[in-house]
């Protein structure tokens, strides 16, 4: 590491979304910990993208919080501090529907997975955060977490109700809410960032942008100055409505 380079922690950085994320900040004089489930393949992404930047894997498994206690003295021991957490792990799952229909196991593991997988990942990693000149925490959400637009049967998305899945994304905006207001006083910022409807596994490639677009609003409010906000939800296009 040089002087000026800033650690950054990607959970689910092994593919998709995270590894795009995961590539830009590394070209952007970044220390990527790339975090993923499987070591082996955190590995072998991890030496692909060194040619990009600096960036060494690190394991994080939500089902087991002992890799995240793990991953948090690892960091410790290596560096001292965190400056950029992104929350990106997530999931969905096709018996995810409407609340008179949806498995409600479904619910359950999708919950489990993007809202309190980022949870604990934030509460091991807030006090090595905290020793950040400027830490920064970026939430993957979602346009489908937003309860104005899901009221609003104009939206574009109207017929996307997957109870599970927009729940798990607004619960995760609370945490966003919440944090943001519990660090006020400090020099952290807590955003969520909307990537878009992107082409990932997640979709099954259905989406209208590209990685590369949306990586776009995460990446930039990973990279947030010192003047920038704190407790928003916003896309590349702008704020989003709660």
């Amino acid at each position: 590491m040089n002087a000026n380079e800033k650690v950054v922690l990607i959970t689910g950085a092994n593919k998709g979304l995270g590894l795009e994320i995961a590539r830009q900040l590394a070209q952007k004089n970044c220390m990527v910990l790339l975090g993923a489930r499987d070591r082996n393949r955190g590995i072998k992404v991890a030496e692909m993208l060194k040619q990009v930047g600096n960036v060494q894997p690190i394991e994080i498994d939500y089902a087991r919080p002992d890799t995240i206690t793990q991953a948090a003295k690892t960091i410790d021991a290596e560096f001292g501090r965190l400056d950029i957490l992104v929350n990106n792990a997530g999931m969905a799952d096709p018996a995810d529907g409407l609340p008179s229909q949806t498995d409600v196991t479904a619910v359950e593991h999708i919950l489990a997975t993007n809202f309190i997988g980022p949870l604990r990942v934030t509460q091991a990693m807030l006090s090595l955060i905290k020793k950040s000149t400027s830490g920064r925490i970026v939430n993957m959400s979602s346009e489908l977490a937003s309860l104005t637009l899901n009221g609003d049967p104009e939206w574009k998305f109207a017929q996307s109700k997957l109870l599970g899945y927009c729940a798990s994304k607004a619960a995760l905006n609370m945490l966003t809410v919440q944090l943001a207001s519990e660090l006020r006083d400090t020099n952290i910022k807590v955003n969520s960032a909307d990537p878009g409807f992107t082409a990932t596994d997640l979709n099954q490639f259905r989406g209208e942008q590209t990685i590369g677009e949306g990586a776009i609003e995460p990446v930039r409010l990973a990279l947030l100055d010192d003047n920038g906000s704190t407790g928003g939800f916003s896309g590349r296009n702008g704020e989003l409505p709660w």
